[in-house]
């Protein structure tokens, strides 16, 4: 295939003859090739995580070659980004480019016209607007796009199961809540070790169940038909937690745990726990991965049962497969009107950002340099050959500039579980459901959304754990609506109601 002999040539290419395309306006891909152009200055401010790059190093200069620009970033250590970037837009002090995360200061920024509109130039771009509408939608600031995002899989939400325990047993996967309550019966009482004790749990879970992105209720009600942390219809939106999928799911919950059939201890029960409990092969199912976790679960656990077998599935209820879509990104490259004057200007800085999802630079940023970080094996596949390397040296730019896994790179080699998990990553996108409310600004969410969140995480630990019965879960989502809570959905009611209008 073209791609993948252009694949295995790159780093010759980029490093030996240093292919110059130029990066003017326009709207292609490839660009004209105008080698005597001069580079084109892009300043960026980027988040540093593990190792500061050397200024200058080999992946810098492959980009600037092949981009014909010249480069000039700023790493700003992870633990003070959001701070630093705080000063920097306030004192309208920016590089052309600017990596932000989707937080109230950041949509404030945008709101007040510090930032590029650019969804009406992305159909001139062929890698940008290629890719699915929900990543841009994800990061949309009152129905408008104002940057590229540091693209995450969305669909990835994925079970990973001990096969053999469940191959012993003669289970399926569950797809009802009935099923579900089985399945994990069976798992803690009915030995699937065959080690004649009763010393297994289905799942386990961990102080922080209900939070981030992976909660583990949201996941099994959105199967049940439960919305995505809100649903909206007819413009009216409802909290997760107020809908009877979602009910039914923690009731599920305190029935195991009044059953003794998951951990007494969760509410203080850190996921690192959880992890080990599995890799010691004492766990059925981790309802908090992802299908990229079967393949390094798999790698332990055989060192301590070398006849387990993990594998990975979807969430599936019984219309089929429903997945809690994730955000989709790991923040955005947005750029300053301070610093980018002229529309031509922004084009040109649009098209450096196509151009680094072209097969050559997605290679570099996803693989890195071949003979130093990966080589070309069989079927045009690629292997890590150095991956502390590829670690320090190349991902910093892979996580902060535009790729992404399976679009314009050769495929990895590996084991099947692994292919598999990378496969359904990339596929599943399609059964993702999304929230509606991720994008919709809610001054209270700005002010005391976290405190908020926890009245509730705090509510259903509580009914869990058989501390509160169903009125008592009833008179918390009260005290949350009164608290603030229905000043919140009055906001994400009326955000919609305006986004729409545009």
């Amino acid at each position: 295939m073209k791609l993948k002999r252009r694949a295995a040539v790159f780093s010759a290419v980029v490093l030996t003859t240093g292919i110059l395309s130029g990066c003017g306006d326009s709207g292609t891909s490839r660009g004209s090739n105008k080698s005597a152009a001069l580079p084109f200055n892009i300043s960026m401010a980027l988040m540093q995580v593990g190792d500061l790059p050397d200024k200058g190093n080999e992946i810098e200069q492959a980009i600037e070659k092949y981009t014909n620009t010249k480069l000039d970033i700023q790493w700003i250590p992870q633990s003070a980004f959001d701070d630093k970037v705080n000063v920097m837009i306030a004192a309208n002090e920016m590089p052309k480019i600017m990596k932000l995360n989707y937080v109230p200061t950041t949509i404030s920024a945008i709101q007040s016209g510090l930032f590029w509109e650019i969804g009406p130039f992305l159909k001139d771009y062929g890698n940008l607007s290629a890719q699915n509408p929900q990543y841009y939608e994800n990061i949309s600031v009152e129905g408008r796009i104002y940057g590229i995002p540091n693209f995450r899989d969305i669909g990835r939400a994925g079970i990973v199961y001990r096969k053999d325990w469940f191959d012993t047993l003669g289970l399926k996967l569950p797809t009802t809540i009935d099923e579900w309550y089985n399945v994990l019966k069976a798992l803690t009482l009915n030995d699937p070790d065959q080690n004649g004790k009763q010393d297994t749990y289905g799942t386990v879970l961990f102080k922080k169940y209900n939070e981030g992105t992976q909660p583990v209720l949201t996941r099994i009600a959105v199967t049940q038909g439960a919305p995505n942390r809100w649903g909206v219809e007819n413009g009216k939106f409802t909290p997760e937690f107020m809908t009877k999928e979602y009910y039914d799911v923690m009731k599920m919950f305190r029935k195991l745990y009044e059953e003794k059939l998951i951990n007494q201890d969760f509410a203080v029960f850190d996921d690192s726990e959880a992890i080990k409990l599995m890799d010691s092969g004492k766990v059925g199912m981790k309802l908090n991965g992802v299908y990229n976790n079967g393949k390094s679960y798999q790698d332990k656990l055989t060192k301590t049962v070398p006849a387990g077998e993990y594998d990975v599935a979807p969430f599936t209820g019984p219309g089929g497969i429903r997945l809690a879509g994730e955000p989709g990104n790991f923040g955005f490259l947005a750029v300053p009107k301070s610093s980018v004057k002229t529309e031509e200007e922004l084009k040109k800085v649009l098209a450096f950002l196509d151009k680094l999802m072209d097969p050559e630079l997605s290679t570099l940023q996803l693989r890195g340099l071949e003979g130093r970080h990966y080589k070309i094996v069989e079927d045009g596949k690629t292997v890590f050959t150095n991956l502390s390397a590829y670690q320090r040296e190349v991902k910093p730019y892979r996580d902060n500039l535009v790729n992404i896994e399976g679009y314009h790179v050769a495929e990895q080699k590996d084991t099947p579980l692994g292919e598999k998990g990378t496969r359904m990553t990339r596929e599943n996108i399609r059964y993702a459901i999304p929230n509606p409310a991720l994008t919709l600004t809610s001054a209270t969410v700005s002010e005391r959304g976290k405190e908020l969140d926890q009245m509730i995480w705090d509510a259903q630990t509580r009914y869990i754990m058989g501390k509160i019965d169903d009125a008592g879960w009833k008179a918390e989502v009260d005290k949350w609506l009164q608290a603030g809570g229905e000043q919140i959905i009055r906001e994400y009611e009326s955000a919609y109601a305006n986004a729409a209008k545009k």
